[in-house]
């Protein structure tokens, strides 16, 4: 076995092992996934305004202090694990966003394509809500579709990863992928 392939098979236990209530897993666990979190958090935080509220390893640490009270979680692998953290690296910025917007009330919208999209990685609130708003519609109508998304761009996870989270090919997901990116561009137009 290589040595990555032994590494994500050790992670894979000691969340195994944390699920099933070994806490000392979760000591173990925690060194081994910082700098992949702490990586996933930068990717949020790329574009973000000057004077931002959160800085990278604060959001990474907040994500944390929600995942070590989460109870009853079955870790199918390590990928599992970080596109649960992509989805609470998201509702952390999100709240601040709507938090913030909520003080601004709104006015000055602008529509950006999601190439444009500063605010997918926590930018202005308004244009963070407004992609939100729109995962929200397309996994209404497609909800593999809006996992995919967010699990590529805001978790960071390979198509491999991510076929290996929806437990569906790689090519289902590259197709997805590209769907995707389609129809929030056409939406945020």
């Amino acid at each position: 076995m290589r040595k990555m392939d032994a590494q994500t098979s050790e992670t894979t236990g000691l969340l195994r092992a944390w699920a099933a209530g070994d806490r000392a897993a979760l000591d173990r666990l925690a060194p081994r996934v910082y700098d992949e979190l702490r990586r996933m958090a930068q990717n949020f935080m790329r574009g973000e305004r000057a004077g931002r509220t959160i800085q990278a390893t604060a959001l990474v640490h907040e994500a944390y202090l929600r995942l070590i009270d989460v109870d009853n979680v079955e870790w199918e692998q390590r990928a599992h694990f970080f596109a649960v953290c992509a989805q609470v690296m998201r509702r952390i910025l999100l709240e601040g966003a709507r938090r913030r917007s909520r003080v601004k009330r709104g006015g000055g919208w602008e529509r950006v394509t999601l190439e444009e999209f500063p605010g997918a990685r926590g930018g202005r609130p308004e244009e963070l809500i407004a992609l939100d708003e729109a995962l929200t519609r397309l996994s209404a109508a497609d909800s593999r579709k809006a996992q995919v998304v967010e699990l590529r761009y805001f978790g960071g996870l390979s198509v491999e990863e991510t076929a290996a989270v929806l437990n569906v090919s790689p090519d289902t997901v590259a197709r997805d992928w590209r769907l995707a990116r389609a129809w929030l561009q056409s939406e945020l137009e």
